[in-house]
């Protein structure tokens, strides 16, 4: 609920009658106008006082009730005019009528009168409720007077009519490759979700997304996808399966089509009302809107994170750092992991709901929230923003002049100070290296830095495809394992440099046998040292289940240097990391008659030894199986 129309439907000027008119005919117009007010017929009522103030022009309570059937229809400037008229026959008017003339001088954005204004309608108000909600308003006041005059770059672009139709569009969820966005379109009051991709700079003719999401009995909406386009969460209301009035629910991507959707159950799930999830990009914590007792107002922002064995762990609220005792909604955690867009009506802001960001600290602390800015938001509400990975654009619903419908979804490019942090993605097919054929495997991406796993899912069963997500700054191993194969090894160590040029690869997986061979990429040493970095860890932690799962297979672990320096020194380097490798696998319960190892120095190079990259590449780990 708007906090600025809070007394609406129960509340208006006239509930205390200022000055009347003794012209019955005006007196008749005004009781025949009040009646239209209580059925909200609020043109009727607004011509029919018109007529009024013509037949006695000093007819004040008429104008104070027009006013109000102005305020009511949104036309907030006929409306401030007549509460001036009003107040200019007799400045002693109630102090809601001074109240109503504060917000909608707020609504057209004379925010220095409408601060005086509410100043003397505090003045006069004895009402704690309404003296609080005063209160919050002039904050508002304050916060925008300064806040209009830098104003952030807006230029809204409509996505086009591959998108936008006569009927409402709205609640954007795009990939994190911007390929494909999933939206919700209402025709006939049933909504739906709808999918189009993006094809050479245009927005592709949108189609139903699938009959196993979509019904015709039900709404589905308020949406998200993951970051690799694999898992929807939504919401659907009024369900047999729910647990209160409106739940969240999944649905797994399964080759071209989707899974059937699945109640995510409690303790996400209430017999209150949750909605508009938003998940983070390693997959395991959910966060949603509900109304559930515990919170701080109204509407929270509230959180449930997968716990070790699989399910989802309690609702957790985020607090006073990001809830109000207002509301808050639509949430959208970034690919970062880090920053969360959402709505509130309960921070300092232009009016209705503000869209704000806040950053999560080292310590998983979110700061304090920060409005996006103006003209972005005003007075109307602003809500259900998205952004995409790379941090450039944002996306919206709206039903800005010189749409197509109703409700359209729109683009902007996103001020660079509430940008979230940098992003980028490996995304590609996993193979069988003989065959071609696409095989299901696990994908594994760990932050080195942090120990953290950001992302561990499967690659599609019929396609292959895999799509992770690696904030810039981090040095990640990258893992790709499949029963009676080998594993894949890989380490990237995105810059700034790489948003723009994500990681495409294509992995071969080799199948076990005797002579085949893995270059560990995740082994670490210092320079001419052999001391294994504990960033090796995790690799070698692979290793180790790779061995215990294949309990026959054994492996020789080979070393390797680039050609700089002496050979023998070289080859004396390899064969001490080998060893140290080997004393690991030993120390972790490897049986030692399944090892062995060797140092070959710069002998068997892999990459030329005239760049910088080729010796890098040339400096290794690896092992070969020499038994099965």
């Amino acid at each position: 609920m708007k906090y600025c129309l809070f007394f609406l439907l129960t509340s208006f000027s006239l509930l205390s009658f200022g000055q009347g008119s003794t012209n019955k005919k005006a007196l008749n117009l005004f009781d025949k106008a009040n009646a239209l007010v209580q059925k909200e017929d609020y043109a009727a009522a607004t011509a029919t006082l018109e007529e009024a103030i013509v037949i006695d022009p000093k007819f004040q309570d008429a104008f104070v009730l027009l006013a109000d059937a102005y305020r009511m229809q949104k036309k907030y400037s006929s409306a401030r005019e007549s509460y001036q008229k009003a107040i200019a026959i007799n400045s002693n008017v109630k102090p809601l009528v001074k109240y109503y003339l504060a917000e909608t001088e707020f609504a057209i954005s004379e925010y220095t009168n409408a601060k005086l204004h509410f100043q003397e309608f505090l003045s006069l108000e004895k009402s704690p409720d309404r003296l609080s909600k005063a209160k919050k308003y002039l904050s508002d006041c304050d916060f925008a007077i300064e806040a209009i005059k830098k104003p952030v770059k807006y230029l809204p672009q409509n996505l086009g009519s591959g998108v936008n139709t006569t009927d409402a569009e709205y609640f954007p969820a795009l990939t994190a490759d911007g390929e494909t966005l999933i939206f919700t379109r209402q025709i006939n009051e049933n909504e739906d979700f709808w999918m189009s991709h993006f094809k050479d700079k245009l927005w592709s003719t949108a189609v139903p997304l699938s009959s196993k999401i979509n019904t015709p009995r039900y709404n589905e909406g308020a949406q998200t996808i993951s970051p690799d386009g694999k898992y929807l969460f939504f919401t659907g209301c009024n369900r047999p399966d729910g647990l209160g009035r409106c739940d969240i629910y999944v649905s797994h991507r399964e080759g071209n089509d989707w899974g059937e959707p699945y109640n995510v159950g409690a303790p996400v799930n209430s017999e209150f009302w949750e909605s508009q999830p938003t998940i983070s990009p390693d997959g395991r914590t959910l966060y949603f809107i509900s109304n559930r007792p515990g919170g701080s107002g109204g509407y929270d922002i509230w959180k449930s994170t997968i716990t070790d064995d699989a399910k989802w762990g309690p609702a957790i609220n985020l607090g006073p750092d990001i809830n109000t005792p207002f509301d808050e909604n639509t949430p959208f955690l970034h690919a970062d992991g880090k920053t969360l867009y959402f709505a509130s009506n309960g921070w300092p802001g232009f009016g209705n709901k503000d869209i704000y960001y806040s950053r999560m600290d080292d310590a998983g602390k979110w700061q304090k929230p920060i409005n996006i800015g103006y003209p972005i938001n005003s007075f109307e509400d602003e809500s259900g923003l998205i952004v995409s990975a790379d941090g450039n654009l944002g996306l919206f619903s709206s039903n800005l002049s010189g749409g197509f419908g109703k409700q359209d979804i729109y683009s902007f490019g996103i001020p660079a100070e509430v940008k979230p942090l940098k992003v980028t993605y490996v995304k590609g097919i996993v193979r069988d290296r003989d065959t071609k054929k696409t095989i299901e495997s696990n994908v594994q991406v760990v932050d080195l830095k942090s120990n953290k796993t950001v992302f561990d899912d499967y690659t599609d069963a019929e396609t292959g495809e895999f799509l992770a997500v690696m904030p810039v700054g981090g040095n990640y191993l990258f893992n790709v394992n499949a029963e009676g194969y080998l594993f894949y090894s890989e380490n990237f160590e995105p810059k700034t440099t790489d948003v723009s040029k994500p990681y495409q690869i294509d992995v071969s997986m080799e199948k076990i046998k005797n002579g085949a061979n893995v270059t560990l990429k995740n082994i670490f040493f210092d320079t001419n040292e052999f001391n294994l970095l504990p960033a090796s860890i995790r690799e070698l932690e692979l290793l180790i289940n790779f061995l215990n799962e294949n309990g026959k297979v054994t492996i020789e672990i080979q070393g390797h240097t680039d050609n700089v320096g002496d050979d023998k020194l070289n080859e004396k380097l390899s064969l001490n990391r080998a060893n140290a490798v080997y004393e690991y696998l030993i120390k972790h319960e490897i049986a030692a008659n399944r090892l062995t190892f060797k140092g070959f120095g710069a002998s068997k190079p892999i990459a030329d030894n005239k760049t910088e990259l080729g010796r890098k590449n040339n400096r290794r780990t690896s092992f070969v199986i020499t038994k099965i």
